[in-house]
């Protein structure tokens, strides 16, 4: 009997064109990547006609397909876990996985060979594991037993995904977790749970409710396994242009099972990190949790809820910017004193819960739920005193319904969700900030003064209190027809969606205005130099809190054929739409629309505007009336893909694809064109001995005279020249969405026991958002003697600034892979994933701020700071003595490159003296061999143990040893210099007193019990 372990099918024109007609007339509208499995094959023995019945061990659900002429099969909507294939009295078990196509062959009768086991709620159960190797996508699977046999440090199941090549996931210093995929944007990735989008629609991260958070999306014990996909998805992925990641929640079964663990650490089982000269600080984990599923109907309704929580303080130092140490001993003993301990507390509460009910053999419905709530405080630590963070108030709640309907020929899928998403940080006290600094004087001919921090005091600006939030609900569908032969068999799915949500966005609030303060010879100034608050303004039409109704429509189509019995073609094409009313309806204050138009004083009988055609910008597109904007109505995105089985046995599978595809623009950003003008960030210089003509400090901007009564945020907002500076912002009348293009080739083996892969993929990113600003000189010059125009705004404005896609980026990457999965009869698994990445951006491409160069485009490309050159990782599992399980996992990567603005005696061709820069810091440290190359070093253990106490119930005991070696990952940087004379030439030196990634080597111990 022929084997095979996967399969992944695709249209001709013909096919696509009607397909896509039918959908786009179709009235059900989705964001889904289903999070189902498919299960195809050809039987032999048994006629055409005849049925073949899939069985799921553990819950007793049945699903049935009819034998084609041809004497093939397919099911579709499979939920992963092991299943009984019969026909003809010829029956096999296998293990379906996320998301994924399989191949069973019924040919003769055959007793099931040993193989891979897996875990489907708490029962064990074992069945050949299929891996699905034919198809155009370039990822792989995280299984469950990755998840509860690696070592691991937060509890965040997405901590596994870096097991495959091309992915990255980070615990910084304040203990803040993000995933990456290549070189991408940390917005552009995409988290599926059950086939329904967890997209982040305001914020960064990608993920809802994962900007700046200790926390986890979802409980680790309700997840059963997931696929990480880098590039090439197929076409039912929408909202991305990064890594796409789809889960399979766990679900009840047809016995009463249940587990529930306590892990717990604290300072005295950690080393010291590097900021901790005293002594260690104050640090814990606490992190507990249970999951309990069974029946309600035996083979028919089952349940299944975990709850996990989290009660963690992360250590921090308080100590100077690198840049201001060498000058600390100017500080009086007051304010040194408050450097020192400092540490961040944290709490979590998540909560998933799932029915599902068999109500025939053709229809499955499911209802789950999830809760997130989480509160920290954040931003303490380095230059932030304890007084001088934020309380983060983040929660998360959804709801969602799945009916799945199956028939002969078809299967469909409809899924109604309900999302609430808000994450609302706040500072923990008002009134007044001081910040004290080293002010810097640079030598002649620039006029430039650096501010170098020591310390940030009192209550938060107004800036730390903000609103984000996502509000509505949708609805989707996804048909597939699985009997369709035409030179081939096709497997045709089509799907569209719709969603209503309510966005909100908040970016600050008339509060706590900060003050600065020069620390000298002399001591701390008596009186501030400067101050920095946010003021509101009377501008028509504008509001510091922005609220829009958004409509999100999608519609998508695919077909996976297969040519013959070796090769595998996808084909298919997407369109995504977003009605977004806060840009199109909004419109720009009559004012500046005056302003821009009226005389330019310097050039007489020219509009002000004019000054912007110098850099090629026609000021007229960046001018609303309310009327003359659309949504981006382009956002067509082609998907293409193959998978050529060379031997007809998946030993050797080249694969390849490309592909567009679209993510979208923040609303967090889009808000700023509507709340700038409401409510402006504002500085005001004091008059000083600063050396100037007219004692001011900065001599282009607002400097008055220095009263007490200022230290009042109402009597700030009440000076009448702060009236006449507000900031504004203006965005592009033909604003476009970002997306990237996606090519992949490569080629998978099976050697041995062993699969292996080689793929080389190239990633294009494009129409990223940027805001540049709109000051000119009046020759139109954004550059003169090396300066920016700061003090030629928009005649009644401070600043102004403009809105525009730009942000590009360029990634190669060489994925390589080898894993040895785990069987019960060698007793062992490992998994080794090596990136090789090359890539390079025109900025910062998590930062939309560009004031360095006239326009997006004037900025170079240079080394992109998302990913290092180099990163390896290996992970496995092996079954020791005494019924022990044994897991370790290595990290190693090269430091990743810095992005900043570097001068070194270089004028660019439009006049900068000082550019961005791309340059890599030196390595920290070797590992066993070799010089200190490496950036982030990682080895971690754990040991676990099952103890029977009666029949199924067990308690366990586990102990995982983090950073077992100490490295140090030190993240924080010392700028020393970046050459002369116009010789790039880079000084960077490590901070080795300052933040670190990861952990120091930690031990944490861990109990449960299962039943």
């Amino acid at each position: 009997m022929k084997s095979k372990r996967s399969f992944r099918p695709t249209p001709s024109r013909s096919v696509l064109a009607m397909a896509l007609a039918g959908c786009m007339a179709a009235s059900v509208p989705s964001f889904a990547q289903t999070s189902t499995a498919i299960l195809r094959g050809t039987v032999t023995s048994a006629e055409a006609g005849q049925e073949v019945t899939v069985a799921n061990k553990a819950t007793g659900a049945v699903r049935r397909a009819i034998i084609s002429q041809n004497g093939t099969y397919t099911i579709v909507g499979l939920q992963p876990g092991t299943y009984t294939v019969q026909a003809g009295g010829v029956a096999r078990d296998v293990t379906l996985q996320v998301a994924s196509s399989s191949t069973v062959d019924l040919e003769a009768p055959t007793s099931a060979p040993a193989g891979d086991a897996t875990t489907l709620g708490a029962v064990r159960v074992t069945a050949p594991l299929t891996r699905d190797v034919k198809t155009s996508e370039v990822g792989n699977i995280v299984s469950l037993r990755q998840i509860q046999q690696l070592p691991q440090a937060t509890r965040n199941f997405l901590e596994f995904a870096d097991t495959v090549p091309g992915m990255v996931f980070n615990v910084d210093a304040q203990g803040h977790t993000t995933l990456r995929g290549g070189a991408s944007n940390s917005s552009a990735g995409n988290l599926y749970i059950d086939g329904v989008s967890q997209k982040s629609y305001v914020a960064k991260g990608g993920i809802a409710g994962q900007q700046d958070s200790q926390g986890n999306p979802f409980p680790q014990l309700a997840i059963g396994e997931y696929k990480v996909i880098t590039s090439n998805y197929k076409a039912e992925f929408g909202q991305v242009s990064g890594a796409a990641i789809t889960a399979a929640t766990k679900s009840g079964t047809n016995e009463f099972h249940g587990e529930l663990f306590y892990r717990y650490t604290d300072e005295s089982l950690r080393e010291e990190r590097p900021d901790e000269g005293n002594g260690k600080v104050d640090s814990q984990v606490k992190e507990y949790g249970f999951a309990v599923g069974g029946p309600i109907l035996q083979d028919r309704m089952h349940f299944f809820f975990a709850y996990e929580g989290k009660d963690n303080v992360v250590p921090r130092s308080i100590q100077p910017s690198a840049d201001a140490a060498p000058y600390v001993g100017l500080l009086p003993s007051d304010l040194a004193s408050q450097y020192g301990a400092a540490n961040l507390p944290f709490t979590e509460d998540l909560y998933f819960g799932k029915l599902d009910w068999e109500i025939t053999d053709n229809d499955r419905i499911e209802l789950s739920g999830q809760y997130r709530d989480e509160t920290q405080v954040d931003n303490v630590g380095g230059q932030n005193a304890t007084d001088h963070g934020t309380d983060k108030i983040n929660k998360d709640r959804r709801v969602a319904l799945r009916w799945q309907h199956s028939a002969d020929a078809w299967y469909n899928e409809l899924i109604v969700s309900k999302e609430k998403s808000e994450n609302n940080p706040r500072p923990m006290g008002i009134g007044p900030g001081a910040i004290y600094k080293y002010l810097n004087y640079r030598p002649a001919p620039s006029t430039d003064i650096d501010e170098w921090t020591f310390l940030a005091t009192g209550p938060a600006g107004g800036s730390s209190l903000q609103r984000r939030s996502q509000d509505g609900w949708s609805l989707q569908d996804d048909l597939t027809l699985t009997s369709f032969d035409w030179h081939g068999e096709h497997t045709i799915k089509m799907g569209v969606n719709y969603k209503d949500i309510t966005l909100t966005a908040q970016d600050a609030a008339s509060l706590n205005p900060q003050f600065s303060y020069q620390v000298d010879a002399n001591g701390v100034a008596a009186t501030p130099y400067r101050v920095d608050f946010y003021s509101p303004f009377a501008t028509p039409g504008q509001k510091a809190l922005v609220e829009t109704d958004a409509k999100q429509y999608g519609i998508y189509i695919q077909d996976d054929w297969a040519v013959t019995d070796k090769l595998l073609l996808n084909i298919g094409v997407r369109w995504d739409y977003e009605d977004n009313p806060a840009y199109t309806d909004f419109v720009t204050a009559p004012g500046f629309v005056a302003a821009l138009n009226a005389d330019d004083p310097a050039n007489p009988g020219q509009p002000w505007g004019n000054r912007l055609a110098a850099s090629g910008l026609d000021y007229h597109d960046y001018i609303s009336n309310g009327h003359n904007r659309e949504n981006f109505k382009d956002a067509w995105q082609p998907r293409l893909g193959f998978a050529y089985d060379f031997f007809g046995d998946e030993s050797m599978v080249l694969h390849g694809g490309a592909g567009r595809s679209y993510d979208r623009n923040l609303f967090e950003q889009l808000a700023y064109e509507t709340s700038k003008a409401a409510l402006s960030p504002v500085a005001v210089f004091f008059k000083g001995n600063y050396g100037t003509a007219n004692g001011c400090y900065r001599q282009d901007r607002l400097c008055i005279d220095y009263d007490p009564r200022y230290q009042n945020i109402d009597e700030l907002n009440a000076i009448a020249d702060v009236k006449g500076s507000g900031e504004l912002f203006v965005f592009n009348n033909h604003l476009k969405t970002p997306y990237s293009d996606q090519y992949s080739i490569g080629v998978s083996n099976l050697v041995g026991d062993w699969l292996t892969d080689v793929t080389v993929q190239r990633n294009l990113s494009y129409d990223g958002f940027a805001m540049t600003l709109i000051n000119r000189y009046p020759n139109g010059d954004y550059f003169q003697n090396g300066s920016a125009p700061w003090g030629h705004p928009v005649p009644g404005y401070n600043n102004t600034i403009m809105g525009n896609n730009g942000l590009e980026s360029r990634s190669t990457q060489i994925l390589m892979s080898a894993e040895k999965p785990y069987t019960r009869e060698s007793g062992w698994g490992l998994t080794l994933a090596y990136t090789h990445t090359s890539a390079r951006q025109n900025r910062n491409i998590d930062e939309p701020f560009a004031f360095d160069q006239a326009t997006i485009e004037d900025y170079p490309f240079v080394k992109s700071d998302a990913v290092a050159a180099h990163r390896f990782v290996a992970s496995g599992s092996i079954d020791g003595f005494w019924g022990m399980t044994f897991g370790a996992k290595l990290v190693l990567a090269t430091p990743e490159p810095i992005n900043t603005i570097a001068c070194y005696g270089y004028t660019d061709s439009h006049g900068a003296t000082c550019q961005q820069v791309g340059a890599t810091p030196p390595g920290a440290g070797k590992f066993l061999f070799g010089g200190d190359i490496w950036g982030y070093r990682t080895v971690d253990f754990q040991a676990s143990k099952d103890f029977t106490v009666y029949k199924d119930f067990k308690l366990s005991a586990r102990i995982n040893l983090l950073n077992a070696f100490d490295f140090k990952n030190y993240s924080a940087y010392s700028y020393n210099g970046f050459g002369s004379n116009g010789q790039f030439d880079p000084d960077i030196s490590i901070n080795k007193t300052g933040d670190i990634n990861y952990f120091p080597r930690t031990v944490t111990f861990e109990i449960g019990a299962k039943f």
